[in-house]
């Protein structure tokens, strides 16, 4: 509950300091605007000329561009704010004052930055994905939308979790900056199904940058095309990333030598 109350501090203070820059939103609709028609174009060249891709209908490949907008406005809303400013922090010696709060640090940094108008990118998402939803129907299942939420918690946990690990390393390394460009770069891979792809890059968008448990994961959930032990791996693997990214972030504090230095 504490937490909660934190991020919308953040959030508040985050509204209040974007919109004192208004052109700013309407130069994030626009992007956003291009990026949502530019994939649904994509879209209906592809199923102008095939009734599936790779076993993906149209509706079910509406939904996992609805969860790819949705993960990507969660992932520039507060995580990469979050972990663009832990790497100015170290590199600057201003974690101090962080460390110095009697909140837990890894919280105050994970929401200490909140890009408001990425909630357009959000919200776009998440209305792909109703308009999905209700043409899909009755082909949608009650244990398929619990699964499907589970999945994109879970995914949500995971690319959390790999953030803060790149993050974590600003207190070996100078800049890391660029790793976090690579991951934006290579999220673009996630607006299609991973099984398109070659196996070395299926497997490198699943297993080493997690692509696809942001957002393939959780449209196959939809789709009723995981099994338990799937499911059961997705959320075992979610955990385990995110006790190591935290042992990871620890380790890094007591390398961190300060502004004091």
């Amino acid at each position: 509950m504490n937490s909660l109350r934190l991020l919308y501090v953040f959030f508040r203070v985050s509204v209040l300091n974007e919109t004192a820059y208004r052109v700013n939103f309407f130069v994030q609709l626009f992007q956003s605007l291009l990026g949502l028609g530019t994939a649904l174009a994509g879209l209906g060249v592809i199923f102008s000329y095939t009734d599936a891709l790779a076993g993906w209908r149209p509706d079910e490949m509406l939904a996992l561009v609805g969860v790819y907008f949705l993960i990507g406005g969660i992932i520039s809303l507060v995580i990469q704010p979050g972990m663009s400013a832990l790497i100015d922090s170290v590199r600057d010696g201003t974690l101090d004052f962080t460390l110095t709060k009697p909140e837990d640090a890894q919280l105050l940094v994970s929401i200490q930055r909140v890009a408001f108008f990425s909630l357009i990118d959000l919200l776009m998402g998440l209305g792909v994905l109703i308009a999905a939803l209700v043409r899909l129907g009755e082909k949608i299942g009650g244990w398929q939308l619990v699964a499907f939420v589970g999945m994109l918690l879970a995914g949500c946990m995971i690319v959390y979790s790999f953030w803060l690990f790149l993050a974590s390393l600003s207190f070996w390394f100078v800049r890391v900056e660029n790793l976090l460009e690579i991951f934006r770069s290579m999220y673009e891979a996630g607006r299609w199904p991973v099984s398109l792809y070659p196996g070395w890059l299926r497997f490198g968008l699943t297993f080493i940058v997690p692509v696809a448990f942001a957002t393939t994961i959780p449209a196959e959930a939809l789709r009723g095309s995981l099994d338990n032990w799937t499911l059961l791996g997705a959320f075992s693997l979610a955990v385990v990333t995110f006790m190591l990214a935290r042992l990871f972030w620890k380790l890094g504090l007591r390398h961190y030598s300060g502004a004091s230095a």
